[in-house]
């Protein structure tokens, strides 16, 4: 079984940057890959970024491109977004998850999923 536990969310004007971090329990972390997901209120989940499990392979939606970073420290356990630029309508729950093939954006290719953490960009 693998645990994951999100923590860095907050509230941040337009414009600012917030680092989300994903802790990661197993002793096959490294073998999984890693996505985030967000959802906001009255909105369908949807697919942020995703990495392979070296860190390596990297894969973001169109939304996001140019402004998030997804990153792994498979010593740590954890992987990291890096959310620069953000905008209002990035406001949403943001949601870590693992899998077990490759960086997708298809949510029903992870077998995890943590609790999620809180991001709120005012205007």
């Amino acid at each position: 079984q693998v645990q994951l536990v999100e923590s860095g969310g907050g509230l941040v004007q337009a414009g600012g940057s917030l680092r989300l971090s994903c802790a990661a329990s197993g002793r096959t972390f490294g073998s999984h890959a890693m996505g985030w997901f967000r959802q906001a209120p009255g909105k369908e989940r949807e697919f942020v970024a995703a990495v392979s499990g070296s860190g390596f392979g990297t894969y973001y939606a169109d939304s996001v491109k140019g402004r998030f970073t997804i990153s792994r420290d498979n010593a740590k356990n954890t992987v990291y977004l890096q959310m620069n630029s953000l905008k209002p309508d990035d406001t949403a729950v943001y949601i870590c998850a693992a899998g077990d093939l490759v960086p997708t954006r298809y949510a029903y290719r992870y077998d995890y999923w943590g609790q999620g953490t809180q991001v709120t960009v005012s205007s």
